[in-house]
């Protein structure tokens, strides 16, 4: 993929301690350099949630420098241009999902709060994982698309598709 732009990425959703950390890690770990990912909250929790970095370290998914850190950082001078910026929060849930201001192609991928799953540690882990696995379906989705080849219109509609469409994810 040589020559071809980097796009910058940010995973928004309201604590940053689950799925946005999944989305950022995963999307990292492919290859080819096309993608940089980032995440974030609007109102962080403060701390990586650590059946998440769990779930990442036994996906074989590098699990350095991840952190629950502000949208307040992507905002400030300095800070990289998002190409992207898609909220993962379930606002099903009652969760009100953060809005990003500016330019960027942005969609909305709602999937459950794993973190607010209240079970035994086994059932939390698989919900985890379920999760994890429907956040790489649709980032496996988005890295496929030939978004250099797609105008504005078509892109967002895509974006939007992929968000919508909850049975992709299995």
């Amino acid at each position: 993929m040589s020559g071809e732009k980097t796009y910058n990425v940010l995973f928004l959703c309201t604590g940053n301690s689950a799925r946005s950390i999944l989305a950022e890690a995963y999307l990292n770990s492919l290859p080819g350099g096309r993608f940089r990912a980032y995440s974030a909250g609007s109102h962080p929790g403060g701390k990586v949630n650590p059946i998440a970095l769990d779930v990442l370290r036994n996906a074989r998914i590098p699990t350095e420098g991840l952190r629950s850190k502000s949208w307040d950082e992507f905002a400030a001078p300095g800070a990289p241009h998002m190409d992207f910026v898609f909220t993962v929060c379930d606002n099903a849930a009652g969760e009100v999902c953060p809005i990003w201001p500016g330019q960027p192609m942005s969609a909305h991928w709602p999937f459950a709060d794993p973190a607010a799953f209240e079970r035994s540690e086994a059932e939390k882990h698989a919900f985890f994982l379920d999760v994890f696995r429907q956040i790489r379906a649709r980032i496996d989705i988005f890295t496929n698309l030939p978004i250099s080849k797609l105008d504005n219109l078509s892109l967002k509609k895509r974006l939007d598709e992929i968000g919508r469409d909850t049975a992709q994810a299995s």
